[in-house]
């Protein structure tokens, strides 16, 4: 009985505290921002990725001309293989070997230094739009503002998204 007793009681309690903080729940005011959706409409982003082919078009030349020097030699030599030499042959697959090694370091060094240059800008255009909901947020005294990608459903009055791309989008 005493058992019992002690189970209800706990039990009420549980439920007052349920309703108290659904209740405060309530009150909360809450925002969702698609930050892809952002990502995709700032005019940071098109500048971002222009201003990186900018910079690594060079490079990407040099490797563009590796790949058309392999695919030169390669077809060369399968033409030209009946009627070469052993030695001409030799010479061929070892320049070969020589440029698909060079066209290997060079593309994975760019892709390396590209990848690394677009998280550094990306960083940068990330916090830009995080400044945005903060100033939203605090503007219109959001209590919480969520990622759409982490919410099942909300209202398509709750999204803040245009906001945050109108004003990052007056940033530079």
């Amino acid at each position: 009985m005493k058992q019992f007793i002690k189970s209800m009681v706990m039990t009420t309690a549980a439920s007052g505290m349920l309703l108290a903080s659904s209740a405060m729940a309530a009150d909360q005011s809450i925002a969702v921002v698609n930050f892809q959706e952002v990502m995709g409409k700032i005019p940071q982003t098109a500048a971002l990725m222009q201003s990186l082919e900018a910079e690594f078009k060079d490079e990407k030349a040099v490797i563009t001309q590796l790949e058309k020097d392999i695919k030169y030699y390669q077809e060369k030599k399968k033409r030209d293989g009946a009627l070469m030499s052993a030695k001409e042959k030799e010479e061929l697959d070892k320049k070969l070997a020589t440029l698909f090694q060079d066209y290997q370091v060079k593309g994975k060094a760019l892709q390396e230094k590209a990848g690394q240059r677009q998280n550094e800008e990306t960083n940068k255009i990330i916090a830009l739009v995080r400044q945005a909901v903060d100033n939203i947020a605090a503007k219109n005294k959001y209590d919480l503002v969520l990622s759409q990608q982490a919410v099942v459903f909300a209202k398509p009055d709750l999204s803040i998204t245009d906001k945050v791309v109108e004003q990052v989008s007056k940033l530079k």
